[in-house]
């Protein structure tokens, strides 16, 4: 009897694990499947908007940081020099401008006493001369806000809570405006991108739900759905290659590989403890039948 006992228990336990074998079959049959994923991010490339000597780095490589924190700094010396001069010539701008008012009131008030003492081309050149000094104080008014603007610019923000990554320069590096310096991932903005077989792609549709498992976390799989699906990948054959020749690639005859589209996947939530990294492979399958 306890043979038997045993030899029963044996059984049951086969057919549980046969049985969860045959689920686990039974999805990847029925549902559609790739093991060619990625997650994906939105990465910002943090560009100085003027150019300088960097005196300041306030971050570390791989550091999150907050939108609006600091970055980094440029040497603001020169910047604070043009905001001085700028502001100089506004006030240099406004005192001339007085100066030709005084000058076109005082010709028209003597034009309306006695119209022969001063001629009305006389009093037409002291109002052009007015009109234009009210113009240069315009100019220099932008000129000077130009000039503060580019002293903000010698501190360089954070756009948006995330990861700071590759930070390839030091304090010395001569900065160039609009030269990349350091990449920022956006930590709000992860996507997983699998690449599905073109003759996968009738099987699905956008809003279908999606399973994602991450090669950094095999036991923990993440729901989510297919937010859109690709419209175009680069062509292999006839692109433009070696001096404008095309660049052709060798036709298999007796094995015809399937293209690989793109298909983007909305996670719905991150369970506690799983860390999304641009970059991470993942395996994606789509739930056909729930």
């Amino acid at each position: 009897m306890k043979k038997l006992g045993l030899a029963a228990i044996n059984l049951a336990i086969i057919a549980v694990v046969a049985w969860y074998a045959y689920q686990a079959f039974d999805q990847y049959i029925q549902n559609p499947w790739t093991r060619d994923g990625q997650v994906r991010g939105h990465v910002i490339q943090v560009a100085p908007r003027v150019s300088g000597m960097v005196t300041r780095i306030a971050v570390i490589d791989n550091q999150f940081v907050n939108e609006g924190d600091l970055l980094f700094e440029i040497d603001s010396e020169t910047y604070e020099i043009a905001v001085a001069q700028a502001d100089a010539n506004l006030k240099r701008s406004r005192i001339s401008s007085r100066a030709s008012k005084l000058e076109y009131d005082r010709l028209r008030e003597i034009h309306s006493r006695d119209a022969g003492a001063v001629s009305q081309k006389d009093l037409d050149r002291r109002e052009a001369n007015y009109l234009q000094s009210l113009s240069a104080i315009d100019v220099a008014e932008e000129t000077l806000r130009m000039a503060q603007l580019n002293l903000g610019y010698t501190r360089v923000y954070a756009a948006v809570d995330g990861y700071i990554s590759n930070i390839d320069f030091q304090i010395g590096t001569q900065a160039v405006a609009n030269q990349p310096l350091v990449a920022l991932v956006d930590s709000n903005s992860f996507w997983v991108f699998g690449y599905f077989r073109e003759n996968q792609i009738g099987q699905f549709k956008i809003g279908d739900p999606a399973r994602v498992t991450l090669m950094a976390y095999p036991d923990q799989q993440l729901e989510g759905h297919i937010e859109s699906l690709g419209w175009g990948i680069a062509p292999s054959d006839g692109t433009t290659g070696y001096k404008l020749l095309p660049s052709i690639k060798p036709v298999f005859q007796w094995i015809r590989l399937a293209q690989r589209v793109p298909v983007r996947v909305k996670l719905d939530e991150v369970p506690e403890g799983v860390e999304l990294r641009f970059g991470l492979t993942a395996s994606v399958m789509v739930l056909k039948n729930n």
